[in-house]
């Protein structure tokens, strides 16, 4: 497996809050950062059915304890699991790499059975809606020529979570890096070829 040449595991933290912004796309609020690493996350159309969400949402004691919940159940491999097909998912994998350096520094990903976990930071006046709405569009059209299918691929909302210091930056590498291992899909991070941590290795 070819290095990753330039991976940047260094945080900076934006200084101008006026740059900040929360926007909100229909069921979850998002913060446009500016330059401040984001801990984005994709869903397959049909890994966690909007019912549940709608179910555990009222109930969730806090949001870790709600976004833990929701983790588990994608780590259970639910739905139609398309970027388990090796094709998809090294289409899944190049795209993320393709993109670094010209909207976002790259510092981790992980390419799951139903999800991607991807934490990146946008490079200055790269807006995270950008970011994500080109990610998602090229390879929704790309995984459905490989599939053979047509429709909705990726669920329309994604999660995005702002790092807010050095140790969170550390904690969600190192989450992202596991959650194969965590999942049971591999004994090592390394071991996982669709991921920051096998490009490492």
């Amino acid at each position: 497996m070819p290095a990753l040449q330039s991976m940047d595991y260094n945080f900076k933290p934006r200084e101008t809050p006026e740059d900040f912004g929360w926007h909100d796309r229909g069921y979850l609020p998002h913060f446009d950062a500016g330059s401040l690493p984001q801990f984005i996350t994709f869903r397959l159309d049909d890994s966690m059915p909007q019912e549940l969400l709608d179910e555990w949402r009222p109930i969730a004691v806090t949001d870790a304890a709600f976004r833990k919940r929701i983790e588990a159940y994608l780590d259970s491999g639910h739905g139609s699991c398309w970027l388990r097909d090796k094709r998809v998912a090294t289409m899944m994998q190049d795209a993320l790499l393709f993109h670094k350096g010209s909207q976002y520094t790259l510092h981790a990903w992980v390419v799951m059975p139903n999800h991607v976990h991807v934490l990146l930071t946008p490079l200055e006046d790269v807006h995270l809606p950008t970011i994500t709405h080109s990610i998602k569009s090229y390879t929704a059209n790309e995984a459905n020529k490989i599939i053979g299918q047509s429709g909705q691929f990726w669920q329309i909302e994604s999660f995005d979570r702002y790092i807010r210091n050095s140790k969170h930056f550390v904690s969600v590498i190192r989450y992202i890096e596991n959650n194969p291992v965590k999942a049971r899909l591999c004994k090592s991070p390394e071991e996982w070829p669709f991921s920051s941590a096998s490009f490492r290795k």
